[in-house]
C-alpha cells in the first residue's frame, strides 16, 4: 500500500474523524451487526486511503465512500454466502426494562433486521440505496453499475419479499 504525505493523511484524518460514526450506522444497516459493520467500515477506509490522491475531496468523497462500501458489503457476501450465519437466535437482557412503547419499536426493528438479512446482499444494497440512502433510480443505478429499470424492478422484488416476511407491513414502494 502506498504511503501518503503527510498533508494528505491529515486531510484522510480528519475525514475519517468526521465520518467514521455515520459509515458505522449506515454500515450496519447493510450488515444487521455491529462487529461486521466495524469491519466493513475498517475495509471501506483502507479502500478509500488507497485511492486518496487520485479522489475529488469537496465533491464527491462522501459519495465514493458510500459506493465502495455498497461494493465491498456485496463482494464479501457473495464469498462468503453460505459460510457464515449472520442473525443470532438471541439477544442479551437489557440493563432496565424497557417500556412497552420501546418494546414494540425495538420489535420492529428487529423484525425488519431479520427480514432484510434474507434479502440477497444485492437486493440490500439496493434497498438501503433507495430508502435510507433516499437516493434516486439513476444515482443508485450508477452505484450498483446496472440499468434504472433494474434498479426499480430489483427493489420492487425485494420490497416484496420484505413484505411478505414481515406479514404484510406497509412498505414504501417505487419512486
Amino acid at each position: 500500500m502506498n504511503r501518503l504525505d503527510k498533508a494528505h493523511e491529515e486531510d484522510f484524518a480528519r475525514h475519517v474523524v468526521g465520518a467514521r460514526t455515520a459509515l458505522r450506522r449506515n454500515a450496519f444497516v447493510l450488515v444487521g451487526d455491529w462487529f461486521a459493520a466495524d469491519d466493513l467500515v475498517q475495509q471501506t477506509l483502507i479502500a478509500v486511503y488507497r485511492s486518496w490522491e487520485r479522489l475529488d475531496h469537496h465533491r464527491s468523497l462522501s459519495a465514493y465512500t458510500r459506493t465502495v462500501m455498497v461494493r465491498l458489503f456485496i463482494d464479501e457476501r457473495r464469498k462468503l454466502r453460505w459460510t457464515r450465519e449472520l442473525l443470532q437466535d438471541s439477544l442479551p437482557e437489557p440493563q432496565s426494562a424497557p417500556t412497552p412503547e420501546e418494546s414494540a419499536r425495538i420489535g420492529d426493528r428487529l423484525l425488519l433486521l431479520k427480514a432484510l438479512a434474507t434479502l440477497t446482499s444485492r437486493q440490500r444494497g439496493l434497498v438501503y440505496l433507495r430508502y435510507w440512502e433516499d437516493l434516486g433510480t439513476e444515482e443508485v443505478a450508477q452505484i450498483m453499475e446496472c440499468s434504472a429499470a433494474t434498479v426499480r424492478s430489483s427493489t420492487s422484488r425485494a420490497l416484496r419479499i420484505l413484505r411478505d416476511r414481515m406479514g404484510g407491513t406497509d412498505l414504501r414502494d417505487g419512486d
